[in-house]
């Protein structure tokens, strides 16, 4: 199991699960975020502990403990 934070700058991965709390998951579907869609690490930026990512063509910069709840594989 691989999660979005452990992606690097320039990885393009498909989400495989969500395992956030209903609020949450909700949010991050509203994104875009959802099980099958690929998305690309645009920046990691660990000292702010934050992810950016682009869902075709929107850009989304997620918190470290967000982008821990989502688990991908590499496409």
């Amino acid at each position: 199991m691989k999660q979005l934070l452990d992606c690097q700058k320039g990885d393009k991965v498909k989400i495989t699960k969500l395992n956030a709390t209903n609020e949450l998951k909700e949010r991050l579907i509203s994104f875009g975020l959802m099980k099958g869609v690929e998305v690309e690490v645009l920046e990691q930026a660990p000292r702010k502990k934050t992810i950016e990512i682009k869902i075709g063509k929107m850009r989304i910069a997620l918190r470290a403990e967000e982008a821990k709840l989502i688990e991908v594989q590499e496409i």
